[in-house]
């Protein structure tokens, strides 16, 4: 009977262990099923975004933008406002040497002109009195240089007395002076001594660019009497316009001659202009307490003209970093993205590189690569959302 019950007993034992284990397989089959569900789900989260295929009708169509990664300075820069300027000795003011009347005026406000090109002519009774002066030194030297011969012989031969000798000497040597000042007034008038002492007469006198430049002011009319001193033209040189800026004492120790200067116009806000620093002041300017700095650069085109407001920015080391456009670069998920670009028969093609953005400065971003890339890689420098946006329509399949 005991042996009975015993069985009895074993064998609902075993058929306990024989369910709990089935159970077990099960709640484990499940949880093995649970599991590679949500794998394959973390799998696709993280697939990120697939290329795309733009059209070239498209990617005119978006006026996409396509070129290697650049370099941009992001690091020690120093701001600095200033002008336009032009060395002393490239510019030029055109004064008349007597006072006399305007009888022509040959040239027009921003004419170019080369040195020894007549400005205008002036004419004044003034002019003709210096040239019969001239005449009458001229005509009294050729006597007196005789005299002087002869009463040199007759004093060496004890013949003359010394007082007639040395009045007659005096004569000379003054005279001779004074015609040497008179023929140098005529040669700065534009008058050659040589010709009027064979009788050419001048009636109206040239003034002319001591300067290659452009003509800046006319400052004269016909018929005017200018005097000496009067500014009648001004000439300017631009061959060597340069940057003149000011640095503020705080940041004069960071400055050297050598740096480069990114700066622009206001005639030309979107034009970056390089020049290079040659010259920094040593003493400090008033109102405002600054140091001028003087840059000068190589593309002195695009209408530069001295006196332009300028604002720059001085590079004060050599730490580049790759940049883009902030219109290169598109979040999404949380992530950053920029689009390389292959080019292809039909069109160009987008792929998209994840990247950490870094200091954002005037509309650029610093981009920071996770993986590299070739050498001469193509990136789109704008139209990322809309490259992102036909993206998403390849992947939810909506082709509106």
């Amino acid at each position: 009977m005991k042996t009975k019950k015993f069985i009895i007993v074993k064998t609902i034992f075993l058929s306990a262990l024989l369910v709990l284990g089935l159970v077990a397989c099960n709640v484990k089959s499940e949880s093995k099923t649970e599991n590679t569900g949500t794998e394959k789900t973390e799998e696709k989260a993280t697939e990120g975004l697939s290329p795309v295929l733009l059209t070239s009708q498209q990617v005119k169509a978006l006026n996409i933008e396509v070129d290697t990664l650049g370099k941009r300075d992001f690091h020690g820069v120093v701001e600095a406002n200033g002008q336009l300027r032009v060395p002393p000795q490239n510019m030029s003011s055109v004064t008349a040497i007597v006072g006399a009347n305007v009888n022509s005026i040959r040239v027009f406000l921003g004419d170019k002109v080369k040195k020894g090109d007549v400005l205008a002519t002036l004419s004044h009774p003034r002019l003709l009195q210096m040239q019969t002066d001239f005449l009458d030194s001229w005509n009294r030297m050729a006597y007196l240089e005789k005299e002087y011969q002869r009463q040199k012989k007759l004093y060496a031969a004890q013949i003359g007395s010394g007082k007639d000798f040395q009045k007659v000497s005096a004569d000379y040597f003054s005279l001779k002076s004074n015609l040497k000042s008179q023929a140098s007034q005529l040669r700065l008038l534009q008058m050659d001594p040589k010709k009027i002492k064979q009788g050419t007469i001048y009636e109206r006198v040239p003034v002319v660019s001591p300067i290659n430049g452009y003509v800046d002011k006319v400052n004269v009319n016909i018929g005017q009497y200018v005097e000496p001193q009067k500014t009648m033209f001004k000439i300017i040189n631009n061959d060597r316009i340069h940057a003149d800026l000011q640095i503020f004492e705080k940041d004069v120790y960071k400055v050297r001659v050598g740096q480069k200067v990114r700066f622009s116009v206001a005639s030309h806000p979107d034009a970056l202009l390089t020049a290079t620093i040659f010259a920094v002041g040593k003493s400090f300017e008033q109102n405002p307490k600054a140091v001028n700095v003087h840059a000068s650069f190589k593309n002195q085109g695009n209408g530069l003209i001295p006196g332009m407001y300028i604002t720059g920015r001085i590079s004060t080391d050599n730490d580049f970093a790759y940049a883009l456009p902030e219109s290169a670069v598109v979040a999404d998920g949380g992530k950053q993205y920029v689009f390389t670009v292959q080019k292809e028969k039909e069109g160009l093609r987008f792929t998209p590189v994840e990247v950490v953005i870094g200091q954002k400065e005037e509309g650029w971003d610093e981009i920071r690569l996770l993986q590299p890339v070739k050498p001469g890689t193509l990136f789109a420098w704008n139209g990322a959302y809309y490259v992102l946006s036909e993206m998403k329509k390849d992947e939810t399949g909506d082709d509106d």
